[in-house]
């Protein structure tokens, strides 16, 4: 193939980490409402240790944002952003709206959940549309009181709800999805518009090539989680360079010789990336590193969130947190907080690296975020290498 720019494995990190609003002071700039519309999908997740992945999220890019001016960024009224399927349950911009029509369709025909959907869904529906917005214990609880699957009938229905577009989630309450009518959320443009499953995903592909800066097949497929027509239909549109990517060559990255083997924002390749290196503790369910694959590929950073392993295989602990330094990830951290303490279960630094030389950012990494959640304290109780302990405890 020819014509196709050439990057080095660094060029390539570098664009990346700029693209995902991780190097220079402008990345700050717009606050979170920028910053989503930056990276398109801003992963939730139930699980809060220092904070909940958004947050996390949120505070990596723009460092100690207060926690409540995040959550209102996200979840405002009017609604700024929406809540639905991305790459795994996201955030979204709310001008998106119209651009999951293809996914909100493709539910409508597969007329199937996790769970058989209840015969009581247009009762449901006429509720919300009575009452107003609701959550699940305004309709009878999200459980039947057994497993976390075990849902009620009534759960199940507002979900399918939701998957299909009748109802939309752009605000929480203690953590809890509050439903609403689509029609009373979304502004009646978007509402309105009206896309073909290939419209969806050409403008989609650019959404998340751009959140991406430089990124595979593979990478776009799982940003998006596309298969079968729809993964087509993405290849398609990448050949054609109607997302507006294009196609690029990453030293050691796999691929054909001779073609490229990933795709690239134009933008992002008319300047060289420049700026301070965000040094930070990373979401396990942050963009950067929400591909495994990806994160090894692009920073030869093997990664396992081992909360689902039983305790006594773990190895970096319960939920350990990459620590982003110098345009690298240097190691990792399994936090915990035991009342005005940032506790640091293990601290491990990536082999190779030297103690004496990157001991300065573990503790960075650790003090801003032991401030940014109001800890005053920080305490690290176990490290590899060893020698590290003393000097994270400055003792």
């Amino acid at each position: 193939m020819t014509g196709v720019t050439e990057l080095s494995a660094d060029e390539a990190r570098r664009i990346i980490l700029r693209a995902q609003g991780l190097i220079g002071a402008d990345a700050r700039k717009g606050g979170v409402h920028a910053m989503l519309r930056r990276l398109g999908a801003v992963q939730l997740d139930t699980i809060s240790v220092l904070a909940r992945s958004h947050e996390l999220v949120a505070y990596a890019r723009l460092g100690a944002v207060g926690r409540s001016k995040v959550e209102r960024a996200y979840w405002h009224d009017p609604a700024q952003s929406f809540e639905y399927w991305c790459h795994a349950a996201c955030i979204l911009p709310i001008e998106h709206w119209p651009l999951y029509s293809f996914r909100r369709r493709a539910y409508r025909e597969r007329k199937f959940r996790w769970h058989e959907v209840p015969d009581n869904v247009d009762k449901l529906l006429d509720q919300v549309r009575e009452s107003g917005p609701l959550t699940t214990s305004d309709v009878g609880g999200a459980k039947n009181g057994g497993p976390w699957w075990d849902w009620s009938d009534s759960k199940i229905g507002l979900e399918w709800l939701l998957d299909i577009g009748e109802l939309v989630c752009s605000r929480r309450v203690g953590w809890r999805r509050v439903y609403d009518l689509a029609e009373r959320v979304v502004p009646a443009d978007l509402l309105a518009e009206d896309l073909s499953d290939e419209e969806c995903i050409v403008r989609l592909a650019g959404i998340a090539g751009r959140s991406l800066g430089v990124a595979n097949r593979t990478d776009l497929l799982d940003f998006l989680r596309l298969r079968g027509r729809h993964a087509a239909i993405l290849d398609e549109v990448l050949l054609s360079g109607a997302a507006g990517l294009v196609p690029v060559t990453v030293a050691g990255w796999p691929g054909k010789k001779g073609q490229g083997n990933a795709w690239a924002d134009p933008a992002g390749l008319e300047s060289e990336p420049r700026g301070r290196h965000r040094t930070t503790l990373v979401s396990p369910f942050d963009s950067l590193i929400w591909h495994r694959e990806r994160t090894k590929r692009v920073f030869g950073f093997t990664y396992t969130l081992e909360l689902y392993v039983p305790k006594h295989k773990r190895v970096h602990g319960y939920f350990t947190m990459p620590v982003l330094a110098g345009g690298r990830l240097i190691g990792r951290v399994d936090p915990a907080r035991e009342g005005s303490t940032l506790v640091a279960r293990q601290v491990h630094l990536e082999p190779g690296l030297s103690p004496a030389k990157w001991a300065d950012a573990l503790s960075e990494a650790l003090w801003s975020a032991a401030e940014w959640v109001g800890c005053d304290t920080v305490r690290v109780e176990r490290t590899d290498p060893p020698e590290l302990l003393p000097i994270l405890n400055g003792t």
